[in-house]
């Protein structure tokens, strides 16, 4: 559960960048990273969270692996306020919002009720994921296996070798960020600005070091940024300040 972290701010270092309320460019469109998670897409009046795995908690009850049951009503807490503060025209889901297919079935009524209501009054996209290829009917809104807004593409799992516009997630992104004063693990975008992988929003998402392979099949030898997810702010941290995890 990488958001369980005790540090609130980035270690102090010339190149870790509090980037404020600016974005950065994807494909020659510019979006703003959201402390939240979220990624703001201004041109589309989208906004855009990935991997909410509701009911994940739930699921791992199930196998008797036992977690504080919270995790939905805390997904929804944070989703409800991400779209509170930017009021979108349409909410994108992108994939793996829904833990497994049961999930729907297994979230107490007021979440349930709860999240029916963000669907209701707005366009709002469930992209397919690989834990929830077919999201639940009964909560509203519109499934689709990817979808396009002008030159960008979102889609659940990012595609190997370049691929131009695209925002994905599935890989959890997390930076473990280094300087002469410490060093901290937070959730984090990463972009080269041709494409970008998402953090996860769910409350109960684990993450993976941005220096695994999984991400060097997609950035290659490009440098790209770490939009890390301080308490309330983002900061853009070069790679050569992300090292791997410790052993």
């Amino acid at each position: 559960m990488e958001h369980s972290v005790t540090a609130n701010a980035l270690p102090a270092d010339a190149n870790i960048v509090h980037m404020g309320c600016a974005g950065f460019s994807l494909a020659d469109v510019t979006v703003t990273p959201d402390p939240s998670g979220a990624l703001w897409i201004a041109s589309e009046q989208a906004l855009v969270v990935s991997d909410l795995h509701f009911e994940k908690g739930s699921a791992f009850a199930e196998r008797r692996v036992m977690l504080p049951p919270y995790d939905t009503a805390a997904t929804l807490a944070r989703l409800t306020a991400v779209i509170a503060r930017w009021n979108p025209r349409v909410v994108v889901a992108l994939g793996d919002s829904f833990h497994d297919r049961r999930a729907e079935a297994r979230m107490a009524g007021l979440d349930r009720e709860g999240l029916r209501s963000l669907t209701t009054g707005r366009d709002w996209i469930w992209i397919a994921g690989n834990h929830d290829p077919a999201p639940p009917e009964a909560i509203g809104g519109e499934a689709v296996a990817e979808l396009r807004f002008g030159a960008l593409t979102l889609r659940h799992e990012p595609l190997p070798g370049a691929s131009p516009g695209e925002i994905a997630g599935h890989l959890h992104p997390v930076a473990r960020v280094w300087s002469q004063s410490g060093s901290i693990r937070r959730r984090c975008f990463v972009s080269d600005g041709e494409r970008c992988v998402m953090p996860a929003f769910g409350a109960y998402a684990g993450g993976l070091n941005i220096r695994d392979d999984a991400f060097h099949v997609l950035f290659g030898n490009a440098e790209p940024y770490a939009h890390t997810i301080g308490r309330d702010k983002i900061y853009r941290v070069p790679m050569s300040r992300c090292p791997p995890e410790r052993n």
